[in-house]
């Protein structure tokens, strides 16, 4: 696709400084983009390519633009204005296209306006699809489900019985949203199935990446709030509480009923035990183990950053023998407090 500079301008309200019939047709990076390519900079280590980019425009805060003689969009949050902006020239196809004839939708299940089911895609009894939603190629959509206005599903999501998406939500591939939760008794060794009786409820404008499960709880429901990003390959166990804003990425593991406050930050691979709570404001690094509650916001880390072989390994010999080294220690601090008493 191809937009004018001035068109881009008025729809993001952005002030431009030139030619605004110059026309549009990618987003590039700084240091690779040429005649019809736009870019931008977030970072002042990159100044120094200014002079040298040869693309059309640049979206560049006030402070820098005077560094670069062609095209600029004025904005306060450059990396903001390329998010609007990219979502203004996406040429992402629909998820699905009208219903398709492979298509298998209950009689009693209720569609809106506007509502595209993809081919092979299930929709079982009263689940009920709010206006526009779109179900990807092969998914399914569990009896009494429901999906909210635009809210879209790509191929081979499952959202079982009983789950509750809002509205605008997008749930990428291979996705299972209302999964039994891991509950079970044990009976003198064998192990007899807890049914999974809760749901998933999840709110507006929450984006779930490819390859995530989410359970469903054992009584009560697994709850997201509006407006959280997950990233692929999240596990979400039961009975989980996600707050509003809150940003997952790939790989955290979370188990039984964790509490995950408002506008949190989970780094990737973050592991976070069951039955805890984390309160609002708080950035969890990536590869951290959370094992308690954690009441205050700020930023927290547990991973250990890669270092030489022989370094590790001399660190790791050293790591056994604390425990002498703590006893000694210790005997040595109460002989020298003997010794003072004396």
């Amino acid at each position: 696709m191809q937009i004018s500079l001035a068109d881009i301008a008025k729809q993001l309200g952005l002030e431009l400084r030139g030619d605004g019939s110059a026309l549009i047709s990618r987003i590039a990076p700084l240091d690779k983009s040429g005649e019809g390519d736009i870019s931008f900079m977030t970072s002042a280590k990159y100044r120094d390519q200014l002079s040298q980019c040869r693309a059309s425009a640049l979206i560049l805060a006030p402070a820098v633009a005077d560094e670069f003689a062609g095209n600029v969009l004025l904005a306060d949050d450059p990396y903001l204005v390329y998010a609007k902006l990219a979502q203004l020239m996406d040429t992402t196809p629909a998820c699905a296209e009208g219903i398709a004839e492979s298509a298998v939708i209950h009689p009693s299940a209720q569609l809106g306006e506007g509502v595209s089911v993809a081919a092979n895609a299930v929709i079982e009894a009263n689940a009920v699809l709010g206006d526009g939603v779109q179900v990807g190629a092969g998914s399914v959509v569990g009896q009494g489900a429901k999906l909210g206005n635009g809210t879209k599903l790509w191929a081979n999501v499952t959202i079982y019985h009983g789950v509750e998406l809002g509205a605008n939500c997008l749930v990428q591939s291979n996705t299972e949203i209302g999964s039994d939760g891991f509950g079970y008794a044990n009976d003198r060794g064998r192990w007899v199935k807890i049914p999974q009786l809760g749901s998933v409820i999840i709110g507006d404008s929450v984006e779930i990446g490819a390859s995530t499960t989410i359970d469903r709880g054992a009584l009560d429901d697994t709850i997201i709030a509006s407006n959280v990003i997950i990233d692929n390959q999240v596990h979400m166990a039961h009975n989980c509480q996600i707050g509003e804003g809150t940003a997952i990425a790939g790989g955290v593991q979370m188990a039984g009923s964790t509490t995950i406050g408002r506008y949190c930050i989970l780094g990737g691979n973050v592991g976070i035990n069951g039955h805890i709570s984390i309160c609002d404001q708080v950035t969890i690094t990536g590869y951290t183990m959370v094992v308690k509650s954690i009441t205050e916001p700020g930023t927290y880390s547990s991973g250990m950053p890669a270092m030489g072989n022989r370094e590790w390994r001399r660190l790791t010999a050293r790591l056994g023998k604390l425990d002498d080294m703590h006893k000694r220690l210790t005997t040595l601090e109460k002989k020298q407090v003997g010794d003072q008493d004396s």
